[in-house]
């Protein structure tokens, strides 16, 4: 995984390549909304059905149904950016709906996604807005010793990839916590997105009874945060991932270096909407999630700078917990303290 930082003449390149892909396809849209809902439906309702007959069954088939919930939020990212379809109200509408089903707060998380866009990487008091809150190894260094217990347990990966996911999906997604003035309409329609929700779900559960919920969406849900989260992890803190402060932060870079190409079995990169092409996804946002792979694969500069990883090489990312300026990569706990222990300076 370990590799050379690209050539800045290189990824000057990359942007006017990727711009051709940015235009939404109508027909490639609608087949995916139905390739993705009716599944999701179909699945969903069997499990209704066998939830009084076998709750492990019903559990096999709740995680199956998390990838195809993965897929209806990457078609609610890609409405976020403005990039699934040509048309702005008709992404709206289908953001909207995508945002009952994934409960992600359609506008006020598009507000935020793109905000990381247009930060990622950067080393500043707003590095957590959209994004996995990361210390760089002075940072850890400076805390308090109850400051620093905090942040191991956070960074812990029961925490991180099992507690953190349901935590953010059905609380943090649910309070305007981001102060920004420019966050104002997001807010607002992130309180109207929690009342609908309200509803919708109060609705279901006096029609189907409180077991559709529990025993069916709910454990969709617990799957599909934990699986979402652990994409994002990975796409964005791997070992030779790109961080800088302000004042030298370069977005190419942090496109190209500060994103993964999660190179996955065909059928996963399709599971889940080809996110794993991030690196294309960060370069520009207008390309749709049917585009991504096509971009990458037509043109093979991307397997030359991408920082390609496996599934199996994934796996040493969840041991990553800081970012170290002098190595400029990240960094694992046993290394922090072989490296640093003793040294305050």
């Amino acid at each position: 995984m370990r590799q050379p930082a690209p050539d800045t003449a290189i990824l000057q390149k990359l942007p006017l390549i990727v711009k051709s892909y940015q235009l939404p396809d109508t027909r490639k849209a609608t087949i995916q909304v139905i390739n993705t809902f009716l599944p999701f439906l179909a699945i969903w309702v069997a499990m209704y059905l066998l939830k009084d007959v076998s709750i492990w069954l019903t559990l096999g088939l709740a995680f199956v149904n998390a990838f195809f919930l993965v897929r209806i939020f990457i078609i609610q990212h890609d409405c976020g950016h403005q990039s699934f379809t040509a048309n702005k109200k008709a992404n709206d509408i289908i953001g909207q709906v995508c945002s009952m089903f994934s409960f992600m707060p359609y506008r006020y998380w598009a507000k935020s996604h793109n905000f990381h866009h247009g930060h990622n990487g950067i080393l500043w008091e707003h590095r957590d807005i959209g994004d996995i809150n990361l210390l760089t190894v002075n940072e850890f260094k400076q805390l308090s010793r109850i400051e620093k217990i905090r942040y191991m347990i956070f960074r812990n990966a029961i925490v991180l990839f099992v507690i953190a996911p349901l935590w953010y999906t059905l609380i943090h997604s649910r309070i305007p916590l981001i102060k920004m003035k420019t966050f104002e309409h997001a807010r607002k329609a992130l309180m109207r997105h929690n009342l609908l929700l309200i509803a919708i779900h109060l609705g279901v559960v006096l029609l189907l009874g409180y077991k559709a919920f529990v025993l069916v969406h709910l454990p969709i849900l617990a799957f599909f945060s934990i699986i979402a989260i652990w994409f994002f992890y990975v796409q964005h803190q791997h070992e030779t991932t790109y961080k800088a402060w302000k004042d030298k932060w370069d977005y190419i870079r942090a496109a190209i270096q500060g994103s993964t190409y999660y190179k996955l079995p065909r059928v996963f990169h399709w599971l889940t909407g080809n996110i794993g092409y991030h690196h294309i996804h960060h370069l520009n946002s207008l390309v749709p999630n049917y585009e991504l792979a096509r971009c990458h694969h037509e043109n093979p500069i991307f397997e030359q700078v991408a920082n390609k990883i496996t599934f199996l090489q994934s796996l040493r990312c969840m041991f990553n917990k800081l970012w170290d300026e002098d190595q400029q990569r990240m960094i694992t706990w046993p290394e922090y303290f072989r490296r640093y222990r003793g040294n305050k300076s």
